[in-house]
């Protein structure tokens, strides 16, 4: 394969891992959304539990509490669901982050491939000058001693 094709596979495989990278950020940003959207939806059903319990203990109609118990309820139907989503949210990181690593580990395996093949060119221009050398010298010494 040339050396042009390799470098365009490398670049089109760095482009790939940069866009599984923002994918990944993408997920990691969304299940810290979720991780705050439970919170608050916890916070508010706690801050409405501890308004329940002030107004009961001032007195509270039967159907002021009934309201007020659904509302808790319905609250706590929500954090439930949540919940549930939770494994969906941090099972796409995971997905995301594998997808990511695995174009990381095509990305250095191109350019180590490419660093090998530079190499390999280098060893070889490095042989034939070391030959030219040799072949130089060989001749050089012949025509000394032809002369002598």
């Amino acid at each position: 394969m040339s050396s042009n094709a390799m470098t365009l596979l490398l670049e089109q495989a760095k482009n790939t891992e940069h866009q599984a990278h923002l994918t990944l950020v993408s997920a990691q940003q969304e299940l810290q959304g979720y991780y705050v959207q439970v919170e608050q939806i916890e916070h508010y059903r706690l801050e409405y539990f501890r308004q329940m319990s002030e107004r009961g203990q001032q007195g509270l109609s039967a159907s002021s509490y009934g309201h007020l118990n659904r509302f808790i309820v319905q609250l706590d139907e929500t954090l439930a669901k949540q919940r549930q989503a939770a494994s969906e949210f941090e099972d796409n990181v995971e997905r995301c982050r594998e997808h990511w690593q695995q174009c990381r580990q095509k990305t250095r395996s191109l350019e180590w491939l490419i660093e090998k093949r530079i190499n390999e060119e280098k060893m070889r221009a490095e042989r034939l000058d070391q030959k030219q050398m040799d072949e130089f010298a060989t001749l050089a010494y012949a025509r000394q001693k032809a002369r002598y």
